[in-house]
C-alpha cells in the first residue's frame, strides 16, 4: 500500500498532512518530526476530523525518519520546534539521511525557501535531479490566477498561466501563452493591467501555509496517481541552476521540463533569472 511521508510537523507540515488526507486519494500519511508528540498529536487531530469531513486516509506521527522508507513520495516541510522550514545545514543533513535509504523516491520541497536547498541537493549531494520537485511556484501561480480572475470578472479556476524563474525578484510570467476561459488573456485585459499583475508578485511571496500545502498536495497526487497536467515547479536545470519551470510529473518525479512559449522580452528575463540562480 502506497503512503506519503511528510518530514516536519510545523504549520506547513501539518497543513500538508490535512490537505492530503482530506482529499482522500492517498491511503496513508506519515508525519515525521523530531518532536514526536507534536507529530502524533497533529495526526490524531486530523484523524478525529475525518468523520466530519468524510475521508478515510490513515495518519500516524513519529520521530524516526526511517518511517519514510518505501514511501511513494517524501515531502520536506518545516520543523515543529520554531516552525522554520528545513534549510541550510539542517536541511542538508535530513536529505543525506534520506539518501541513505531512498535512492529513487521523489522528494517534494514544499517550502517557499526551498529553492536553494533543492539546488544543493542536486549539485552538492548529487541526488538525481529528476526526483527533486519544489512545489511553491505552483502556489504563487494560483495566487496570480486568482488576481487575474478578478480583473476579468471571473474565477481564477478559468485562468491558465505559468510562473518561471526565481520568485519573487526574478519571477517571469509566460503571459504570451496565458489564457482566460480558453482565450488569450492578452485579448481580454489591457497591457497595463498585465503589468500591474506582474508588479504584485513580490507582495504575493511567500505564499501562506495553506496555499503552499494545497500546492504540495496536488504535486504529490500527480506523482502517485499520474497527471497529464503541467505544473510550475522548482527544478534543477543543470550547470548549477535551479528555477521554476513548467514540468510534467510521473511516479519517478520529473518526467519532462517543458519549454514555454515566451516573447523575446520574457525569454531574456528568464535567461537572466537562470544565470542569477546558479
Amino acid at each position: 500500500m502506497s503512503f506519503i511521508a511528510i518530514l516536519g510537523a510545523g504549520p506547513l507540515g501539518g497543513a500538508i498532512a490535512h490537505k492530503i488526507a482530506a482529499r482522500d486519494r492517498i491511503r496513508e500519511v506519515r508525519l515525521i518530526d523530531g518532536d514526536g508528540s507534536v507529530a502524533a498529536g497533529k495526526a490524531l487531530d486530523i484523524v478525529q476530523s475525518a468523520p466530519i469531513e468524510g475521508f478515510s486516509t490513515r495518519l500516524s506521527g513519529g520521530t524516526s525518519i526511517l518511517a519514510a522508507a518505501g514511501a511513494a513520495a517524501i515531502v520536506l516541510a518545516d520543523q515543529a520546534a520554531g516552525g522554520a522550514e528545513y534549510s541550510g545545514d539542517t536541511g542538508l543533513a535530513v536529505l543525506r539521511e534520506v539518501a541513505r535509504f531512498e535512492k529513487a523516491t521523489p522528494i517534494v520541497f514544499a517550502g517557499a525557501t526551498h529553492q536553494e536547498l533543492l539546488r544543493q541537493a542536486a549539485f552538492e549531494l548529487r541526488m538525481n535531479p529528476a526526483r527533486l520537485i519544489g512545489s511553491a511556484p505552483f502556489a504563487l501561480e494560483s495566487a496570480l490566477r486568482a488576481l487575474a480572475g478578478l480583473v476579468v470578472d471571473g474565477s481564477g479556476v478559468e485562468i491558465s498561466l505559468r510562473v518561471l524563474g526565481a520568485p519573487p525578484d526574478s519571477a517571469v510570467v509566460a503571459w504570451e501563452e496565458a489564457t482566460a476561459f480558453g482565450q488569450p488573456l492578452s485579448s481580454q485585459i489591457a497591457a497595463h493591467e498585465i503589468a500591474g499583475l506582474a508588479s504584485r508578485i513580490p507582495g504575493l511571496w511567500p505564499p501562506g501555509p495553506y496555499a503552499l500545502a494545497s500546492a504540495a498536495a496536488r504535486i504529490v497526487e500527480a506523482i502517485v496517481d499520474g497527471s497529464r497536467r503541467r505544473f510550475s515547479c522548482f527544478v534543477a536545470l543543470g550547470r548549477g541552476r535551479a528555477a521554476a519551470m513548467p514540468v510534467e510529473l510521473d511516479e519517478d518525479g520529473v518526467l519532462r521540463v517543458v519549454e514555454p512559449a515566451l516573447t523575446p522580452q520574457e525569454r531574456t528575463l528568464l535567461d537572466n533569472a537562470l544565470e542569477r540562480n546558479r
